[in-house]
């Protein structure tokens, strides 16, 4: 069965974006973004709400028709071409690209979404996030830390009183700085209890 897997850069403090949305702190150099490229290449899907999904749509269709584009930039414009991608929203009436529109996060359409044959499947946005961890969806956690403190903004995690039991699984260090720490469901832990989504 795919999994679902978090993929998300926060700074040390803990945020994905400052208090006006900002990411311009991300320390995206060669190395990171080609791990990245390859990362999400062998993904079966992106999980992304409508926010992230028109941010991205408005500038990678063509980066790779820019030649000031990096290699790694245009290798990952075609990426993002030809992934599939789920994109859960309320509002959004119309995407292209190789996107299918989700209206919710129903635990039952996800799970059968996991047991489609493919690569896993991965999560970004915060306030997907959430959702998926209310009802107990997120098989694997890639935090990259960015060696910055930016003070303030969007936290990566929402408050909650149920803890998580998470199993270490991995760890790496980037040239520049940033750090991956990546953890997995720990399957002894026992589950939280599902709550509505407001995605």
């Amino acid at each position: 069965m795919r999994r679902i897997v978090l993929m998300m850069s926060v700074s040390l403090d803990g945020f994905i974006e400052g208090p006006n949305r900002e990411i311009d702190w991300h320390r995206v150099d060669a190395e990171l973004h080609q791990h990245f490229n390859e990362e999400i290449r062998k993904l079966g899907g992106l999980l992304e709400g409508r926010v992230t999904h028109e941010l991205m749509a408005g500038f990678w269709p063509t980066a790779d028709q820019d030649p000031d584009s990096t290699a790694e930039v245009a290798e990952f414009a075609g990426i993002w071409r030809d992934i599939p991608k789920y994109v859960y929203s309320r509002t959004l009436e119309r995407a292209d690209w190789n996107t299918t529109i989700v209206r919710d996060v129903v635990p039952d359409e996800v799970r059968a979404l996991k047991e489609q044959p493919g690569g896993d499947l991965g999560l970004g946005g915060a306030d997907l996030t959430a959702a998926f961890l209310r009802h107990d969806l997120v098989d694997e956690f890639r935090v990259y830390v960015h060696p910055v403190l930016i003070g303030g903004g969007k936290p990566l995690f929402p408050e909650s009183h149920t803890p998580t039991g998470l199993r270490f699984a991995e760890s790496r260090a980037f040239g520049n700085g940033v750090v991956l720490l990546r953890y997995e469901r720990d399957s002894t832990a026992p589950a939280p209890a599902s709550a509505p989504a407001d995605a």
